[in-house]
């Protein structure tokens, strides 16, 4: 097995085990008000400061305005707009692609 391969087992094992160790180690207790507004709120953020990091990202750490940001953007309008979530991804995808074929 290569390297990489190494590393995404075990990367899906450690991911597994911190899933885990939640409901095994909380069982029968409830968190406090805080700490449960906290979490509900962290997945939204991870993913927001992920979205950002790789639309904006470039070379060297610097930021990039490419075909990336446009999809983002165009994603974005479709959400205001209320579109399905399955129109938003293909609007931000077309979009983004549109983008690189012409530039």
């Amino acid at each position: 097995m290569s390297p990489v391969w190494i590393s995404v087992v075990v990367i899906g094992l450690a991911t597994f085990a911190i899933r885990a160790a939640g409901p095994l180690l909380l069982a029968r207790r409830t968190l406090p008000p805080r700490a449960q507004a906290a979490l509900e709120h962290l997945a939204p953020a991870l993913l927001a400061a992920l979205v950002v990091t790789q639309a904006l990202g470039g070379d060297n750490g610097g930021f990039a305005v490419d075909a990336r940001l446009a999809g983002l953007a165009a994603g974005a309008a479709a959400l205001l707009l209320r579109a399905p979530l399955l129109a938003v991804i293909a609007v931000a995808a077309v979009t983004a692609a549109l983008v690189r074929l012409v530039s």
